[in-house]
């Protein structure tokens, strides 16, 4: 079963909600006192500290021996808790233009609620240009967004100067980047690498089947999402890899810096590795509609029960996936952290906390699978924003947790809070949010 031939569709028919647009917020200041500090420019802690948030900023950092805290400042008790960046995702999806505005703004809530405070958005669609600058003007509530536009695939381009009249038309309408899927021949893709290089507009996503993985690498593709193309370049559906080869694509992926956004466990879902007795148990499917719910179970039984499944195949495939993604963050690739929500048994701002504990199987520390979702998203979008640490001049968007997240990663879901550009959201907003959608669902 080639898995660039898997189904990717995204089941964009989300949950009604009962969040309305909010007003923007007061510029206002947040103390957070006696905090201990992850900072995710290294793997330290950084105890006793004061951090000091003005509007949508981090003024300073500091030790709280010697920090002053501004008066008429809202102030948090940060003793015993740990404080770190919020969590991104960088292949994710927001609504068409068809949702409903409930619909919107419960899926903006339902990545803030899971500390997802960036998204880079996977699939362009009129109207979500103006939901990307609401919610950066905070009219509604939301993490900060960075949009592809409408993808290139094979209806989409007929010729090369489609292609070239696609990435001038998205580069003027206001896209942060361009979306590669399926289908284009390397004519078009090519012309399509040419002119988004010559406008200066960044492109990723999968890797069409005429232009295979080492064209598109050489070709200046930025990311490579779901690990588009190593698996068929490497034969890895017939056995193990090949060490030589796989040395090779490493080497060449570091020297070109692209990055690899693994959506490791939706890629185990759809190639049919998770049980469905395993997917049907996620406690936070009760935040998406029952309907949504029915068709991802019905999408896994039929690929079960496809003549064309292949148990052991499909079992190859998850474990060669592991030894990519250790190979190309042990050769020195850069990684980001992605899940394709929402799609199948991936709900938004919750299946990233599968993705962490998944990565921890190619052997990456904590620290190191931590980074993905933050300061390599920093490093990623620096040109766009200062973000990613817990550092001064750096957007406030921050998690005050409960325990270590460099000792144990479900300290994640052990939180006091999410601050998201600045406005904070206690714990128990978040919770009485969350409880409304799921009994909204269970009716």
């Amino acid at each position: 079963m080639p898995t660039h031939k898997l189904a990717l569709s995204i089941a964009l028919v989300l949950v009604p909600s009962l969040v309305t647009a909010q007003s923007p917020a007061r510029v206002s200041t947040t103390v957070f006192t006696n905090v201990s500090v992850v900072p995710m420019d290294s793997a330290r802690i950084l105890t006793n500290q004061t951090v000091v948030v003005r509007g949508d900023r981090i003024v300073s950092v500091g030790p709280a021996a010697r920090a002053s805290v501004p008066a008429g400042a809202r102030r948090i008790d940060g003793r015993g808790k740990f404080l770190m960046p919020g969590l991104a995702e960088m292949h994710g999806h927001v609504p068409p233009p068809n949702a409903a505005p409930a619909q919107v703004a419960n899926t903006m809530f339902l990545y803030v609620a899971g500390g997802v405070t960036t998204v880079r958005g996977m699939l362009g669609a009129p109207g979500q240009l103006e939901l990307r600058d609401r919610v950066a003007r905070g009219e509604l509530l939301g993490p900060t967004l960075y949009l592809a536009g409408p993808s290139f695939n094979g209806n989409s381009v007929n010729s090369p100067a489609d292609a070239e009249r696609m990435v001038r038309e998205q580069k003027a309408a206001g896209w942060d980047l361009l979306k590669v899927h399926p289908g284009l021949t390397r004519e078009e893709y090519d012309a399509m690498a040419r002119t988004a290089k010559s406008v200066g507009i960044r492109f990723g996503g999968h890797v069409p089947t005429d232009v295979g993985l080492l064209h598109a690498i050489t070709a200046g593709q930025e990311t490579f999402d779901h690990l588009d193309g190593y698996i068929e370049l490497l034969n890895g559906e017939a056995g193990p890899l090949d060490s030589a080869a796989l040395a090779d694509v490493v080497r060449r992926t570091r020297e070109a810096g692209a990055w690899v956004v693994p959506t490791s466990v939706l890629w185990e879902t759809l190639v049919g590795v998770t049980s469905l007795e395993t997917l049907r148990a996620l406690p936070e499917l009760r935040y998406m509609p029952r309907n949504v719910v029915q068709q991802w179970v019905t999408a896994h039984e039929n690929r079960l029960r496809s003549p064309n499944y292949d148990a052991a195949a499909a079992r190859r495939i998850a474990a060669n996936r592991v030894a990519l993604l250790r190979a190309l963050h042990q050769g020195g690739v850069r990684v980001l952290m992605g899940t394709d929500a929402p799609q199948q048994f991936s709900v938004p701002g919750f299946s990233i906390y599968r993705e962490l504990h998944k990565m921890a199987e190619s052997e990456m520390t904590p620290y190191e699978i931590l980074a993905t979702g933050t300061r390599n998203v920093g490093e990623y979008f620096k040109s766009s924003d200062k973000f990613g640490l817990v550092a001064g001049g750096h957007r406030a968007d921050l998690l005050l947790l409960d325990a270590n997240p460099l000792r144990d990663l479900g300290a994640l879901q052990r939180r006091s809070g999410v601050m998201v550009r600045g406005r904070w959201l206690p714990e128990s907003e978040i919770t009485a949010e969350l409880n409304r959608i799921a009994a909204m669902q269970s009716q």
